[in-house]
């Protein structure tokens, strides 16, 4: 009864989230609700080695300071837990004027959007028309016949998409699974309003349950960077691919995502975390709707001039500002792994994981994965790694939140120039 249920419940083919935090949904061709005749349901349209202790960072975001690990330095924490993604500020610094917005205090105020006419009805168009835009620009997502829905951060589009998904006359919750290590987060998002519609049921790789699920995907993965592929893969899965770190200074682009459902993340992208933006269907709407009445369209219209800047700086041959902001903020990520790997190297204490060249169809070359996030392990007889390094003053997060080994922790390398420095420092120091 309940396999009937959902197979009605669910005409799932091509559905893409993009969650920009600014965090946007774009929802593939399609995402059935209810009855098959509620065409209001289906989302398809009809008509993105201590031989170097003194190194600098890239050029533009190079803090021009010795890196001695001595005095204050030496007592300060350095908190690498967070994905605060500071390290652009550089680039925003010099685009100066091009993202600034005045919004008059009469604008906006009403719930609706102008003129909107898409299945989300708070959506600002300015702010769906620079989405699409830059993932045409980028080319890592299939946009055409896509509709757009905006949320507030990418823990409630998540919540969003489960509730979506989920059958409200299962006699059971879903399933809600992913592949360790996974996202820290997953699985206090899926349970955190105890909804009886789904359920965290942990690693993806030894789930063995009947019934239907959701397999939450992430790619590149959230920690450790690999890129990810469905485990499970049985006939009553529904996947929700994760691409939150698929943007050309993490990651080859290799083709545009065309996936189920997708989410993406533009504070991982332009490194605006704090415009929290999202997307998908008519239901996920609804869910936004009775959390939150829609999102912020003050928060729409600041996150659609930044990505029109992010664009411009890639299509315009003559940019006066000088290089994209991808070209950009690459060229800081490449310098940042160099630096850690030849720290973590030099030592013999830790180790980082390797990754595989591919060619990325947006820089037109081959390049190396570089995440957002090192999966760095302990190696010998360290067994909690987070603990050995907290005694050291860096704050990281442990792999047993990821559902992985304490010899495990997830470092950010988004954090500012100066912090990032004083790391690579530490590291240095703890070896010696």
């Amino acid at each position: 009864m309940v396999n009937v249920k959902l197979k009605t419940m669910f005409c799932l083919r091509h559905f893409l989230v993009l969650s920009l935090a600014l965090n946007v949904s774009l929802i593939l061709k399609m995402l059935c609700v209810g009855e098959q005749d509620n065409n209001w349901c289906c989302l398809q349209k009809r008509g993105h080695n201590h031989l170097i202790h003194k190194a600098r960072l890239a050029a533009s975001a190079v803090v021009n300071s010795t890196r001695a690990d001595h005095g204050s330095a030496r007592d300060r924490v350095i908190n690498l837990d967070h994905g605060d993604p500071t390290m652009y500020e550089g680039f925003w610094r010099r685009m100066g004027e091009k993202t600034t917005l005045v919004i008059p205090g009469w604008q906006s105020m009403s719930y609706f959007s102008d003129g909107a006419t898409s299945i989300c009805w708070f959506m600002e168009r300015e702010f769906e028309k620079e989405v699409l835009r830059l993932h045409r620009v980028v080319g890592n997502a299939v946009t055409e016949g896509r509709h757009v829905v905006v949320g507030t951060g990418s823990s409630q589009l998540i919540l969003a998409a489960l509730y979506a998904l989920s059958s409200p006359h299962a006699a059971q919750p879903i399933s809600v699974v992913s592949a360790a290590p996974f996202y820290s987060s997953y699985p206090l998002m899926v349970d955190y309003q105890k909804s009886g519609l789904h359920k965290w049921d942990g690693d993806a790789e030894s789930f063995d349950k009947d019934g239907p699920y959701i397999e939450l995907v992430t790619s590149p993965n959230n920690p450790d960077g690999y890129t990810r592929r469905s485990v499970v893969n049985r006939s009553q899965g529904i996947l929700v691919h994760d691409l939150a770190y698929y943007w050309p200074q993490y990651t080859p682009i290799s083709s545009p995502s065309d996936h189920d459902l997708t989410l993406f993340t533009v504070s991982k992208s332009t490194g605006h975390a704090g415009m929290r933006i999202g997307e998908v269907a008519k239901k996920m709407t609804k869910f936004i709707e009775l959390a939150t009445i829609g999102v912020s369209k003050d928060s729409q219209l600041r996150a659609a001039k930044v990505l029109k800047t992010v664009s411009d700086s890639c299509e315009q041959e003559n940019f006066q500002d000088g290089e994209s902001f991808f070209e950009y903020s690459f060229k800081i990520m490449a310098q940042r792994w160099k630096l850690l790997r030849e720290a973590v190297e030099g030592g013999g204490l830790f180790s980082l994981p390797q990754f595989s060249p591919a060619f990325c169809t947006f820089f037109d070359q081959v390049t190396e994965p570089q995440p957002g996030f090192a999966w760095m392990r302990c190696e010998g007889d360290i067994e909690d790694c987070e603990s050995f390094l907290r005694g050291h003053k860096i704050l990281t997060r442990s792999g047993k939140q990821f559902g992985a080994s304490p010899k495990y922790v997830r470092i950010s390398m988004l954090d500012t120039d100066e912090n990032f420095s004083h790391f690579i420092d530490r590291l240095y120091a703890i070896q010696q």
